[in-house]
């Protein structure tokens, strides 16, 4: 078979693990390579396009972006940092010939790191080192380039994986040099020209099959008001051209013979139409609505179908359902009924293949798997906005049976903490039966800690993390594997407070019960009986009067006018909210609240039914 290359192209993931600055160094290869205007309003992080990126600060999906420098056009992926997002990152991955690895020069590689990398090893892509933030006042360079060698021998790299290039580079200043500047400083280069140039030397040039008719593989989907779905693919072999008739190969093993309505290739963060496409360009093509991910477009004549693109078992799971508090439909919630839900979660489904969608004994809820949290509520948010009301139930795990034993996934997590909260910290460790791996005393104060801890150990453990470490401790969590089941786990002390009627909260109410726990509600609240309106500061639950009013006398007090205060009400997110719940509880989501609630509301049912179960019990 001859093979040649295309000498004018590399495609490129950046990846790296959250806040460590992938898309800031994205925005500066953007501007040096004359992509914009100079006087064009851009905002930064220009590849955050996404409402809920900007916010929370993360990438959440794959994107593409191109690059022309020196006659050379730099395809650069910008992958997700989260592990919850390991989807995104896989299909990235396949898209690509090598990979830029940004570490921050302080922190080091840390759990997200070893994920991205992990996949990059395994699909024997090329690696260059780019130690980001070399300005930082924290900086440690040369720890963190042997913390990153060791990573490398940790995961089994071949020897020509672990001999890789280093950048050190400043992405907020737009500055790369090949000479390690001094701790703290900024690179002795003006521009990007040094990372330019190593990603021409070690990322090759698409290899192609001279006699292999059309290959392309679908790694993403969009979709436009005009164009309808647009598939997202990297041509393997052979030529595509506007207006061609193609085969698409579908994932089930049947061929279509189908037209590609509209080409489409990537010029800085826009796409424009283009007649053909070779080998090696990434190009995005319309005309196909039914197309999904790891689908070929491959010859008519000769169709040769490209391997499926697989990625990580779910380890989470949600049960999602139509809204059926007494409030449903009455807050600016304008898709309540299950067929709304259940088309929304199909959709979802097109573009998210870590995602899975299953039914449950109800015909208005499914279980939605997932594989975090992070992933999950992210949905969640995403439809609340979208105008969906939806009953979500508290997050479980995907176990699986393994040699006739039932095993559980487990997530090994780092943790960042001052001195002071080590003994908080374990404690809270040893209650979700956390495995200490390693621990690290940096000598400065602070403490990396290593632990092996069951999925479901960290459903709501980051909110506790955060208060016992004042807000100063760092955790992050990767997928490890599977573990046999660890057991019970009891990981909120607490009970709830629920209403026993439905009513506007009182502040005399409140006020009364204020040392009972803390509130989630505060006066003028709507309520409904089962609604929970705050923690008990016991463990069991406790239901409240939260709308009783000050009974009118005639007879005026002489102490009347002095004023009791009432505590503010905690508002919770909604990740906060799915963290807190237990199994009988529930959080409804509408497009203005959240709340908690009881899946059972009437009181007296909750009692039988607790009755009932301490009685199978004993």
């Amino acid at each position: 078979m001859p093979f040649s290359t295309r000498d004018d192209l590399r495609n490129v993931a950046i990846v790296a693990h959250v806040d460590h600055g992938k898309t800031t160094l994205v925005d500066a290869m953007l501007w040096q390579s004359g992509a914009f205007r100079e006087n064009q309003d851009v905002d930064d992080r220009v590849m955050d396009s996404n409402d809920l990126e900007r916010e929370k600060g993360i990438t959440i999906l794959a994107k593409n972006t191109a690059v022309r420098h020196a006659g050379m056009t730099i395809n650069i992926i910008d992958t997700p940092g989260h592990a919850d997002f390991g989807g995104e990152v896989e299909r990235g991955l396949s898209m690509v010939d090598g990979v830029v690895l940004l570490v921050d020069a302080s922190e080091g590689p840390l759990p997200q790191t070893r994920f991205v990398l992990r996949k990059a090893l395994e699909a024997k892509l090329p690696v260059i080192l780019v130690v980001n933030k070399t300005d930082r006042p924290d900086a440690r360079i040369d720890e963190v380039v042997d913390e990153t060698y060791e990573l490398f021998m940790d995961l089994d790299a071949a020897e020509d994986q672990i001999d890789f290039p280093i950048v050190y580079a400043s992405g907020r200043a737009g500055r790369a040099s090949l000479t390690k500047p001094g701790d703290g400083e900024l690179p002795d280069s003006e521009d990007l020209e040094p990372l330019f140039t190593v990603i021409k030397e070690t990322i090759p040039a698409p290899s192609y099959d001279v006699d292999a008719p059309l290959q392309a593989h679908v790694t993403n989907l969009d979709a436009s008001s005009y164009l309808g779905r647009i598939a997202l693919c990297r041509v393997h072999n052979g030529v595509i051209k506007k207006g061609q008739q193609v085969a698409w190969c579908r994932h089930d093993g049947s061929v279509e013979r189908v037209k590609i309505t509209e080409l489409l290739m990537t010029e800085a963060l826009t796409r424009k139409p283009a007649d053909e496409a070779g080998p090696g360009d990434i190009i995005a093509i319309a005309g196909i609505p039914e197309i999904m991910i790891g689908d070929t477009i491959a010859d008519p004549e000769d169709p040769r179908p490209l391997p499926l693109i697989t990625v990580d078992e779910p380890a989470i799971s949600m049960t999602l359902g139509t809204n059926t508090s007494p409030l449903a439909g009455r807050e600016k919630g304008t898709k309540v009924t299950a067929r709304l839900v259940k088309d929304r979660l199909d959709r979802e489904l097109v573009g998210n293949v870590s995602l899975k969608v299953l039914p449950t004994e109800r015909p208005d809820a499914w279980e939605v798997q997932g594989r975090g949290e992070l992933a999950l509520a992210i949905l969640v948010e995403n439809m609340r906005r979208e105008g969906y009301e939806l009953t979500v139930g508290k997050p479980q795990v995907v176990a699986k049976e393994i040699d006739g034993k039932k095993h559980e996934p487990v997530e090994r997590l780092t943790i960042d903490i001052p001195e002071e909260h080590l003994g908080a910290v374990t404690q809270l460790m040893a209650v979700r039966k956390g495995r200490m791996e390693h621990m690290t005393n940096h000598g400065t104060g602070w403490i990396r800690m290593e632990f092996l801890v069951p999925a479901r150990g960290l459903i709501g453990f980051r909110t506790e993390f955060m208060t016992e470490t004042r807000g100063t401790g760092m955790a992050h969590h990767v997928f490890e594997g599977y573990e046999p089941w660890f057991g019970d786990l009891r990981t909120r002390p607490s009970g709830s407070l629920v209403s026993d009627r439905a009513g506007a909260a009182t502040g005399y109410a409140i006020l009364n019960l204020q040392e009972r726990g803390t509130f989630f509600v505060g006066p003028t609240t709507e309520v409904y009986e089962g609604m929970i309106v705050g923690e008990n500061s016991r463990a069991d639950d406790m239901d409240v009067n939260i709308t009783k009013e000050k009974q009118k006398t005639n007879v005026r007090s002489s102490t009347a006018e002095t004023t009791e205060t009432l505590t503010p009400p905690r508002i919770l997110t909604l990740e906060e909210s799915l963290e807190f719940i237990r199994d009988d509880e529930c959080v409804e989501v509408t497009p203005s609240f959240v709340r908690i609630r009881k899946i059972v509301l009437d009181a007296k049912e909750r009692e039988r039914t607790r009755a009932r179960a301490k009685r199978n019990a004993g």
